[in-house]
This record gives structure tokens, sequence and C-alpha cells, in this order.
């Protein structure tokens, strides 16, 4: 059967034995883990004793799917080995670890999976490390969120297939890492203010995000962040203009923030897929509805449009 490996690491501003004592907890498990956000219907069943061998965490939705995972081998505060075994959409078993050590900031944890594919699925095994990596990166941001914070500010909600108008926007074109996403569109908001600034144009239209299409497993994003406006308008320079197209798509928001907000893009494929909405192969986009600087983390709204066919 077709083998694949996945691992991603994370310092977190714990002692380890926190670390350990949170993870090692399948009952705190549905406050970070990254496949729940969108399936809220997903039933989630825990060992009445949930932090020792044998402890199981079994869920079941219509968009996460069916499985359960097992504890083998504890070792506090340094290792968990676990044992995850999916139903559907189909049958496989993996072996999981949670690999920690004590850092100068606090605490290392390594997430690693070891799996096998059923054989009509070999075609899938060039994806995996990429798709499942994006996964845990997203977990592992949220475990470490809930134990500096005590809170994860991310919620997913679907608004469903809409019909959206065409828009014009000016803004800066780029491209970065997956993991520099953020700062780099912070500093494409910068050059946009400081040319609309220097053209003489006010900043009235939609403050928005667009995504070009790329491969994700190179783990780089073409991206070019803006904003709405008159296509009368002159374009300022240093900027680029972008058309995106009316077209049907799907809307999908999220609160909480900007550093989760691949809980929503990942949660809007899971829905389109389950609901076998055809995806297209176009600019995808983000509103952002209020600003960090007015607005608490938790309140920040961004609205993600997905186009369809």
């Amino acid at each position: 059967m077709p083998k694949y490996t996945v691992q991603r690491s994370i310092v977190i501003r714990a002692p380890i034995e926190t670390v350990f004592d949170t993870v090692v907890d399948y009952s705190t498990w549905t406050r970070w883990s990254p496949w729940l956000g969108i399936d809220r219907n997903a039933v989630v069943k825990v060992s009445d004793d949930p932090k020792s061998v044998h402890s199981v965490y079994h869920w079941n939705g219509d968009l996460v799917g069916h499985g359960e995972i097992e504890h083998f081998n504890l070792e506090r505060p340094t290792l968990i080995e676990d044992q995850i075994r999916f139903f559907k959409p189909f049958r496989s078993r993996s072996g999981v670890s949670f690999i920690l050590r004590s850092v100068d900031d606090g605490t290392q944890i390594t997430w690693q999976m070891d799996g096998r594919l059923p054989w009509l699925l070999f075609w899938m095994q060039s994806n995996m490390e990429a798709y499942i990596g994006m996964d845990y990166e997203r977990g592992l941001k949220m475990l470490a969120e809930l134990i500096e914070t005590g809170q994860v500010l991310s919620q997913t909600h679907v608004i469903g297939v809409e019909q959206t108008a065409a828009q014009d926007v000016y803004g800066v074109a780029g491209s970065c890492p997956t993991d520099d996403v953020g700062p780099a569109m912070s500093e494409a908001f910068a050059k946009v203010n400081s040319a609309f600034s220097s053209a003489g144009l006010s900043v009235d239209g939609r403050m928005l995000s667009i995504y070009h299409p790329c491969d994700l497993k190179k783990r780089q994003f073409h991206f070019t962040s803006g904003y709405s406006v008159n296509p009368d308008s002159p374009l300022p320079d240093g900027l680029v203009h972008c058309r995106l197209p009316p077209g049907r798509t799907l809307h999908i928001r999220h609160t909480g923030r900007y550093e989760n907000l691949g809980n929503a893009w990942s949660g809007a494929h899971q829905y389109a897929r389950y609901k076998k909405l055809k995806l297209a192969h176009r600019d995808a986009w983000e509103v952002y509805a209020n600003s960090p600087d007015d607005t608490p983390l938790a309140d920040l709204v961004t609205n993600i449009f997905l186009p369809l066919k």
C-alpha cells in the first residue's frame, strides 16, 4: 500500500508538562481540532477517562467523515503515540505521534503521521503530505492559542451559494510562502494605502485580498491585496488592476483572528466536496468587514468567496 509521512512542529510558550497534559486529554481536542470547525453537526464521543492508554476519541460527521483515534503509548511528558482509524470516506489505519521537548521559549511539539493509503487511492499519495500538513499547521496554531490564551478565536459559518457582481480592484500583487501570508499582506496593504494617498484618492471601497490559482504543494501563494474601486478612477502608480468577473460563488464567513483564516478556507473546500459543488479554476478572494485597528480580535469578520462553475 502507498505510504506517506507528514510532520509539522510549533513552539508553544508553556511548560512541557502543560502542553503534554492538554494534548493527551481527548476532551480538549474539539477546541483545537483543525477539522471540526465547518461541521457543527458532527458527533464526537470521548472515553470516560480521556487521557490514559486505550482512551478513544471518536467522530462521525457528514463533512469530516467517520473515524477514531486511540492512545497506545504515553510517556509523560515527552511522547504520545496513537493509532488513527478511518472508516469513512475510506478505511485505513495510521500511526500518529506527538513528540515534545523543552526549548528556551517553552515547548516544541511535533505532530507526525505515518500512514498508508488503499491501493485504489494511490494517486492521492503526492497530495497527502501537503494537505494533511496544512491541517496539522492549523491545528498546532490553535493548540498554541488555546494553551497560551485559554481560548481559540475562530468560528466558521456557511452563508451559502450566491451570485456575486463583477468587481474591480486596485492593489499590490505579491507572492510568498504559505507561512508568510499575514506579514506579506500587511506589507502589501501599507503600499496600497501609500499609493492611494499619493494619488489623492480616498480609500472607501471594500478591503480585500485575491488569491490567484497556484499549486499548494509548492507552499507558495500568489495574491493581490487592495480595494474595490470604480474602474473609471485613475490607477495609482505602483498598483495593478484586477477584475473579478460576475458569477456563482460559495460564501463562507470567518469570525476571529486572521491567523486562523485557514480554518475557513479549508472548511469551504470541505463543504464544496460534500455538496458536490464544482469549483472554478479562477481567482478566489476574501473581504475584510472590519479592521484590527479598532476591532477586538474575537470580532474580526472575514468573508470568503470561492468561484463555482
